[in-house]
């Protein structure tokens, strides 16, 4: 282990050291150190290192005047204070630049935009009511308006109400000025979380919608210098305006179909695949429905449908353990899983054993994983075998995991070579989108001041390698993302041609 290593060089250089060799000893130590992290064995070349002076006279530039300043260090401030000035970030537009190949962890409904989402709420016939403490949104013709509940029209509500829009902004995402007040604990912010799934659920459930908003999805990833996704989903019912309804494998057909139109459209996408991630919060008896559907999927979408998962709020119960018959079932049929696990602060409760049993199941990438560092058994296991850790600096921040990106268990895996990506999870809800605001914390906050253009390099491919593609299509997006790499670096050096060194 580099662990291992690092301690026995440590041991000799206290045995050997005198007065004269200290200082020699001291940079052969930290060498020793920087040479495990993520990216540190990558080599840059000529041009490439031309660009990495240009990051780095950035990077240093802000972290220093941040470590001067501790109150105005970005990834120390919650996102919602802290997104406008990450805009004005010399390194988040950099960021923004660079191909960042995959994103390997995001939910269908909550990927896009909340400018986008705001946006859909203008088209016709949609009405909302409240019921059970949730604004509903919903799709009628006006001959068929349900009567389940007060249903009203937005274009009336608008029109005879000018601080509506204001209201229905606030439904559709956890963003506010204070969050610490709104949201005092995790099961606060969970409940405020899920209940905008549930507001956008009618609204986006709407099959033509739904095709609009999931090509707009792909375009902003696209936009974002991301070239392939693979989104989870729980495979809601879809409905459209002429009373037809859309379940199951209909469903699968629509994404799948959509999908298809971009990669037509934009030829240089790599493509999306679909993990089928009902909710856990059921019984046994809905899990072996789930067993059944998944297979089914699998059957007929092969090169579409990734694998299964089970989301919600772990820490609420129904861990992976209540399942395990059918969950075995689905291996047994060779099926992939993409387990969210350890998403929790709790150790020893049975969100935090959702990791063993994971591993266990012999799941492709672990959701979150944030609890991992404190199972050491699971560290070779992962690195072994290679099991992708999804980090989502953000979601984990506002979902209060951690406050200040500097102290997320992300930064010692960084550090640790532990096999990584940088996902979005849930962007629509905090007024995030793409990748680029995730890989900006993981850049200034979990990597340390000298992690460089290498770290970023290594998360690139590390989205290509974790990924469910084939190895055909690894390949293929290998070479994409090969060429939109050298471009990156040729752009970097022409907007930039007066290196910023400040070390």
């Amino acid at each position: 282990m580099q662990l291992l290593r690092v301690t026995v060089i440590v041991i000799s250089l206290c045995a050997t050291s005198t007065l004269a060799s200290y200082w020699e000893d001291r940079a052969k130590l930290i060498k020793s150190d920087r040479s495990i992290a993520v990216g540190s064995s990558l080599v840059l070349n000529t041009k490439e290192e031309a660009a990495n002076e240009v990051l780095m006279g950035y990077k240093f530039k802000e972290y220093d005047y941040g470590f001067a300043n501790p109150g105005e260090f970005l990834p120390a401030q919650h996102f919602f204070k802290g997104k406008a000035k990450v805009e004005r970030s010399e390194v988040f537009k950099i960021i923004k630049k660079l191909p960042k190949g995959a994103s390997l962890h995001c939910h269908d409904t909550a990927i896009g935009s909340n400018e986008y989402l705001f946006n859909l709420t203008y088209k016709d016939n949609l009405y909302g009511c409240w019921k059970n403490g949730i604004y509903l949104l919903y799709f009628f013709n006006e001959t068929s308006v349900g009567n389940d509940c007060d249903w009203q029209r937005l274009s009336t509500l608008r029109s005879s109400n000018e601080s509506f829009d204001t209201f229905l902004k606030s439904q559709l995402t956890l963003v506010v000025d204070d969050p610490d007040s709104a949201y005092p604990d995790l099961n606060s912010v969970w409940s405020a979380f899920m209940g905008i799934f549930e507001t956008v659920a009618g609204l986006l459930g709407n099959k033509d919608v739904w095709q609009e908003y999931l090509y707009q999805v792909l375009k902003e990833l696209y936009d974002d210098n991301v070239m392939y996704l693979e989104f989870r989903g729980i495979l809601p019912d879809m409905y459209d305006l002429e009373g037809n309804t859309y379940e199951g494998v209909q469903v699968v057909g629509i994404y799948y179909e959509t999908v298809q139109k971009f990669k037509k459209d934009y030829p240089d996408f790599q493509g999306a695949r679909y993990i089928y991630a009902p909710r856990r919060k059921v019984d046994n008896t809905t899990v072996d429905g789930y067993v059944e559907l998944c297979l089914k999927f699998l059957e007929l979408y092969p090169d579409f449908v990734a694998g299964f998962d089970l989301v919600g709020q772990e820490d609420l119960g129904y861990p992976l353990i209540d399942f395990i018959p059918q969950l075995l079932k689905l291996k047994d049929k060779g099926t992939k899983f993409f387990f969210h696990a350890g998403e929790t602060n709790w150790n020893g409760e049975s969100t935090d054993l959702n990791l063993f049993d994971a591993i266990l199941l012999n799941t492709t990438r672990i959701g979150h994983g944030y609890a991992i560092l404190k199972h050491p058994a699971l560290y070779d296991v992962v690195k072994e075998r290679k099991i992708a850790l999804e980090i989502s600096p953000i979601s984990n921040q506002v979902l209060k995991l951690v406050d200040d990106h500097r102290n997320h268990p992300g930064s010692i895996l960084i550090a640790n070579n532990f096999p990584v990506v940088i996902t979005s999870d849930d962007p629509s809800f905090w007024g995030s989108n793409g990748l680029s605001y995730d890989w900006y914390f993981a850049f200034m906050g979990m990597a340390s001041r000298n992690e460089d253009l290498r770290f970023l390099k290594q998360l690139a491919m590390n989205s290509i390698e974790f990924s469910a593609m084939e190895e055909a299509e690894k390949e293929a997006a290998y070479s994409k993302w090969r060429s939109d790499w050298e471009k990156f670096v040729d752009d970097i050096l022409v907007d930039t041609p007066t290196v910023i060194n400040i070390r």
